[in-house]
């Protein structure tokens, strides 16, 4: 089969025998089956495949009827303007999702915590599951809250590179609701630090907290002030590292999903959002929340159950990714499994659950 794109003005087109094409191609598409090699009479796209050739000319026939609309809204990947079967068209930003999987390394808090794994050991198996990226939180950094090694943070890199996967993010246990103006201040250094970890990593992410509880003596309002304070000074400073910052939400000091909204309104840069975690959403309905949230969301935190009205219940895998998919969210989805769950049982059953609903 031929198939020939070419980039309007460019004078330059591309052939389907060429192995730069398919190179090209396998940006767009996961799975590309041709029926019928010896005549060219049709090829077919798996459904597992999220962006779609459709209603395209070559050689005088056409590819079967996938939604034409897709497949011009996704071409972008290619950039700019094509001409397909001798029409121009437009080549817009593309309009659909693409969502990949991301381990959390909270999973293995226990394992890692006692010895049982290290952190590579458990990025390792993530490899192994098939997770497309990992999500290697700092703490499990040996000599945490302590800056690791050059050596360290580039081993753990290649550790997840070696294994086929990219690195999603990084989080710490910051505190930004400490009453003392010099104590907030410290805690902002300590956030600049870990942002030059993200970097080196690198990971698009880092995501820190408000903090763990309101002090006495003081409002959320005023707390959220000390917060979105504490929180400029990082965003430039990640701006500069090209990291983003990710606020989380935590049912911490920021209980309701109507305070953290106000802190993420407060905040108009591109180099921040939401690390959006669907397990620490209590008060009201879950689902409800979660879709006002999505698009302040950069990354997320996946758990396998949610709270209504701080009552905990089983996570509706479909209906949540139904919700992330219809919010136009694009990136790394991060599981993560809690206790009791073992993560070397759970892992691979919650991930094949997500994969599906994707």
């Amino acid at each position: 089969m031929t198939l020939s794109l070419s980039k309007e003005g460019s004078g330059s087109s591309f052939n389907s025998k060429h192995p730069v094409f398919w190179q090209i191609i396998d940006f767009t598409l996961s799975d590309l089956v041709t029926k019928d090699k010896s005549n060219d009479e049709e090829v077919m796209i798996d459904r597992s495949s999220r962006l779609f050739f459709g209603g395209i000319t070559y050689l005088g026939g056409k590819l079967n009827e996938v939604n034409r609309r897709k497949f011009i809204n996704n071409i972008s990947v290619l950039g700019g303007v094509y001409s397909i079967a001798g029409t121009w068209v437009d080549a817009p930003a593309g309009s659909s999702y693409k969502i990949k999987t991301s381990c959390n390394m909270y999973s293995f808090n226990k394992l890692i915590t006692e010895g049982t794994k290290t952190l590579a050991e458990a990025i390792e198996i993530c490899g192994e599951l098939g997770f497309d990226a990992v999500d290697p939180t700092g703490y499990y950094f040996e000599g945490y809250p302590e800056i690791p090694s050059d050596k360290l943070i580039y081993s753990i890199k290649h550790t997840a590179f070696v294994n086929g996967m990219a690195i999603s993010g990084t989080g710490i246990r910051n505190d930004f609701t400490l009453p003392e103006k010099e104590e907030r201040r410290k805690q902002v250094e300590f956030a600049k630090r870990w942002i030059e970890v993200a970097a080196k990593l690198d990971a698009p992410v880092i995501r820190l907290f408000a903090g763990p509880k309101i002090p006495e003596g003081h409002d959320v309002e005023e707390v959220k002030k000390w917060v979105i304070d504490c929180l400029h000074p990082c965003i430039e400073f990640a701006e500069n590292h090209g990291v983003i910052v990710t606020l989380q939400n935590h049912f911490d000091a920021l209980q309701s999903m109507e305070d953290v909204k106000s802190v993420l309104d407060k905040i108009d840069s591109a180099w921040f959002g939401l690390n959006l975690d669907i397990g620490s959403l209590r008060l009201g309905d879950p689902y409800q929340q979660i879709s006002t949230l999505v698009p302040y969301a950069r990354t997320w935190q996946i758990k396998e159950k949610v709270y209504r009205d701080n009552v905990p219940e089983v996570t509706d895998i479909p209906k949540l990714m139904q919700i992330i998919k219809d919010g136009g969210y694009r990136g790394y989805i991060p599981l993560e499994t809690l206790p009791p769950s073992d993560p070397l049982i759970r892992l691979e059953s919650f991930l094949r659950e997500i994969e599906d609903a994707i």
